[in-house]
């Protein structure tokens, strides 16, 4: 199974950072770097780090303030050698041109290493950062196509060996295996070339988040990791039958895309230690922010409902969609009061979390795994660093044992981790400029 280590500065938990001994800051990069090499010598395929454009005084801990995510991972190239780098970014605030180029920067300096996390940006107010009018749902999912497209020609404007520096013929870039792209679109007008040259994998390995029906379009068609969240396995397995089924209209394999669910693993020697240290850490929740952030994933204000009461009926948002529906699904299901479910968002935002001892969460991820429900996890360590250390010294060896992880990294990027092939060179769109 693949591994990924979701990196939040704070703990994933909203009270993560109050834990005895937990160190805390999206904005502390000694101890982001620390994180990361943990997670390398525990042999995780990638460290993750999400990314917004907005803060907020209700906001997470671990989201108040945070460094620019492609800062980081520079920072995480130089102090690792083999474990996979991702970050998120914007399609609907951001630019291709220069998103291309950060991201094959990237992949030049980790030798390979690089992995961009594509997502629309589902919240309202970050236009108000922009000076523009938050485009809806599906508009954002249109820009997001067209966006990657311009992305992936860009990679491939200049082709492998367009720079032999060959200092007998004078000759340091072959300018014909350099191309313009020409893209002229709904949303972009990109001339290129890039002026980095084609990225160590080809392509950086493309992730992506959205579990709605455009979501799942975009993720079939471009995507090779996608994160998500579930509650059950069977609400795991019914998603990872449905996308991968989706793959073949595309050309693809099975096996050409991994599905990662999020969860949030509390250990414990026993399942009552876990359980009660689950209970501490929900206990330190300041109950002024749950409600707050709850709306903030439901995409309405329910601070006006009783609290203690359900869930009301709210129609659908134009925000996360997708967690919406996960929750409101979870809240039936269940017959959360809105406390609850709020409550459920600050320990894990929706995510599944994973209770008892190493041996216990070693076997739901096992389950999950052999039964058609993921092909690998996203751990989110409720705190850092013992979160982290707890997961790696208990559950990896187990499943080092079983046979259901690796032991040592395999071959040198990225790609290879995930067994994917690198994309050949060039595309059908590039215009040759050189001589």
């Amino acid at each position: 199974m693949h591994l990924g280590m979701f990196l939040q500065g704070a703990g994933h938990h909203v009270a993560g950072w109050r834990y005895p001994g937990a160190e805390s800051g999206s904005e502390n990069l000694p101890h982001l770097i620390r994180q990361a090499q943990a997670a390398e010598r525990a042999k995780f395929d990638m460290v993750f780090l999400a990314d917004g454009l907005t803060s907020s005084e209700d906001g997470h801990p671990s989201q108040i303030a945070r460094f620019d995510p492609l800062m980081v991972l520079t920072a995480f190239a130089l102090s690792t050698s083999r474990i996979g780098l991702a970050a998120t970014a914007s399609t609907t605030y951001g630019e291709p041109f220069h998103l291309a180029r950060a991201f094959a920067s990237l992949d030049h300096i980790s030798g390979g290493r690089a992995a961009w996390n594509a997502v629309t940006t589902s919240y309202a107010s970050t236009g108000e950062n922009f000076g523009i009018k938050h485009p809806a749902h599906a508009d954002r999912y249109a820009i997001a196509e067209e966006f990657i497209d311009v992305v992936q020609k860009l990679w491939d404007s200049w082709e492998d060996g367009a720079f032999p520096k060959d200092k007998a013929a004078g000759v340091y870039a072959d300018q014909s295996k350099r191309h313009e792209i020409g893209h002229k679109g709904q949303y972009f007008s990109v001339k290129g070339p890039l002026n980095v040259p084609r990225p160590p994998q080809g392509h950086p390995i493309i992730v992506q988040s959205g579990s709605s029906d455009p979501g799942q379009r975009l993720a079939a068609r471009t995507a090779d990791v996608v994160f998500t969240a579930h509650q059950s396995l069977e609400s795991a397995q019914a998603f990872y039958g449905e996308l991968k089924g989706r793959l073949a209209a595309f050309g693809r394999g099975p096996k050409s895309l991994a599905i990662m669910p999020g969860f949030l693993p509390v250990l414990g020697g026993t399942e009552k230690e876990a359980r009660d240290k689950l209970a501490q850490l929900d206990g330190w929740t300041d109950q002024s922010k749950i409600i707050p952030m709850l709306s903030d994933r439901l995409g309405h204000d329910v601070s006006k409902y009783d609290l203690d009461g359900p869930l009301p009926e709210l129609p659908a948002s134009e925000q996360l969609q997708s967690r919406a529906k996960l929750l409101t699904d979870a809240a039936r299901r269940d017959n959360l009061t809105l406390r609850q479910l709020a409550q459920m968002v600050a320990t894990g935002r929706g995510h599944y979390v994973m209770c008892g001892t190493p041996e216990q969460v070693a076997g739901r991820m096992e389950q999950w795994f052999l039964e058609g429900g993921a092909d690998g996890f996203n751990v989110m360590p409720p705190y850092f660093p013992g979160g982290l250390d707890d997961f790696a010294v208990g559950v990896i060896p187990i499943l080092q044992k079983r046979g259901l992880f690796r032991t040592e990294y395999e071959g040198e990027t990225l790609r290879d981790l995930f067994g994917l092939p690198r994309p050949p060179a060039g595309n059908g769109q590039a215009k040759n400029v050189g001589s």
